[in-house]
């Protein structure tokens, strides 16, 4: 995993979505330093902050970790009920 990356997609979902970045991560509970620690001190977050953040931006985990280009969130099929 490439923390870099995982922070600049975390940048430029909350730029595209106009959420701040410290209201995101106040929003999640989440230590302010988040980003700064991806970047520049190779933090490695657990599997649960990876998860609240893409809850909240409403994109896939594989998208926050670089694995796709897609940001959709696979969902089950709508029932015709």
């Amino acid at each position: 995993m490439d923390n870099a990356q995982t922070a600049q997609i975390i940048k430029s979902e909350c730029k595209r979505k106009s959420i701040s970045i410290v209201k995101m991560l106040e929003d999640c509970a989440i230590r302010k330093s988040l980003i700064y620690d991806l970047e520049k001190r190779d933090y490695t977050p657990s599997a649960e902050l990876l998860e609240k953040i893409a809850i909240y931006l409403d994109i896939s985990v594989d998208y926050l970790l670089g694995r796709t280009p897609f940001p959709e969130v696979n969902r089950p099929p709508l029932s015709k009920d």
